[in-house]
């Protein structure tokens, strides 16, 4: 049986400054930030906004808990983050 995959998410807005959240579709929820209709209240004057971190998590719980962790972070910490996993990805 497949499980449903969530994603918790790191967004760079325009004015620099970073936006975490949680979906279970992705790009859907990318369009929504910067569409500015259905959004996130924070995005919506900050758009356009970029996708700079993604983790795959198994369920809603897992999501919720990881992204309230990622909140909790310092800038400086999310930062080292975003950038740990660019050079990954390298």
């Amino acid at each position: 049986m497949s499980r449903v995959s969530y994603t918790v998410y790191i967004l760079r807005c325009a004015d620099g400054t970073l936006y975490t959240g949680c979906t279970k579709n992705l790009a859907k929820r990318l369009r929504e930030h910067n569409s500015g209709t259905a959004g996130a209240k924070y995005t919506r004057s900050r758009r356009p906004v970029t996708m700079v971190y993604t983790e795959e998590v198994l369920d809603i719980s897992a999501a919720l808990a990881r992204e309230a962790a990622l909140k909790r972070l310092s800038r400086k910490e999310k930062l080292a983050l975003i950038n740990l996993n660019i050079s990954l990805w390298k």
